[in-house]
């Protein structure tokens, strides 16, 4: 029963893989995943043909694989072309080793030209290669050439894969050292979290003191008189009457102030 408990888990694993776009596709893997079972349950039934609740589930993996073939099919030739789609635009991890080819966005551009013209799929039998076509088709036609741009700029990434591996690493930091789910702080200290990346004290010492002391105390200024409305919102959730009463009293405050300056000019006026 532990055993068969397994393959029932291994099956609802493989119809409700999850995807990463744009190389993991969780269906893809869940079909195969699901010819494995098959495969290994199968191998069981002609070893031991009593088992009868192995050979009802192995008929209904089968059934269920017999049905999506097709699909499956369509949906692996797609992943296929998005493959080469990759290899044309030179893509690589950022852990691979760079290469020594030169590359210029008229020739990436040639390369991926003769691709889509190349791709033509069946727009009738095969859906799966039709909608990654007309994807494809249509961004390379509205942002082709925006997006080729760092085969001509030295140093400008591909994408911004490394970027929003930063903000994750600053959000999981921010809710290991919270305890709360949101991270909302990041919002007023992220970006200087992101400025200084120091390893010591002292290089952040050194990034510190790179800023003149007049021109972080303006900006310093500036960010306060920026946060101030969201902080006030925050008072009058919190505590409505107290609030009011304190703008009402520097309300009162300031006129009082004005009015002082305003008596003198009136006296010299009279005189």
């Amino acid at each position: 029963m532990a055993l068969e408990r397994q393959f029932r888990q291994a099956i609802r694993d493989a119809v409700n893989r999850p995807s990463r776009k744009p190389f993991s596709w969780g269906g893809l893997a869940g079909y195969r995943q699901l010819c494995a079972i098959a495969d290994g349950i199968r191998q069981l039934v002609d070893a031991t043909p009593d088992t009868r609740y192995l050979r009802r589930l192995l008929s209904q993996v089968e059934r269920a694989l017999e049905n999506y073939r097709a699909l499956a099919n369509d949906l692996a030739a797609a992943h296929s072309w998005l493959r080469r789609v990759a290899v044309v635009l030179h893509y690589r991890h950022p852990t691979d080793e760079a290469s020594s080819e030169e590359l210029t966005s008229q020739s990436v551009a040639h390369e991926m030209e003769e691709l889509l013209a190349a791709f033509q799929p069946d727009f009738k039998r095969q859906p799966a290669q039709r909608a990654l076509y007309n994807a494809l088709s249509r961004t390379w036609k509205e942002f082709g050439p925006d997006l080729l741009h760092c085969y001509d700029i030295p140093g400008l990434p591909p994408d911004n894969l490394a970027m929003e591996a930063l903000f994750s690493a600053l959000r999981r930091h921010q809710r290991r050292i919270s305890g709360h789910k949101s991270t909302r702080e990041l919002r007023v200290l992220g970006h200087y979290q992101v400025l200084f990346q120091a390893k010591s004290e002292e290089e952040l010492l050194a990034q510190l003191r790179t800023v003149p002391l007049d021109r972080y105390r303006h900006h310093r200024q500036r960010l306060e008189q920026a946060a101030e409305p969201r902080r006030f919102i925050h008072r009058l959730h919190r505590d409505p009457d107290g609030t009011i009463q304190t703008l009402a009293d520097a309300y009162q405050e300031r006129r009082r102030q004005l009015l002082q300056t305003k008596s003198p000019d009136r006296l010299e006026h009279t005189s």
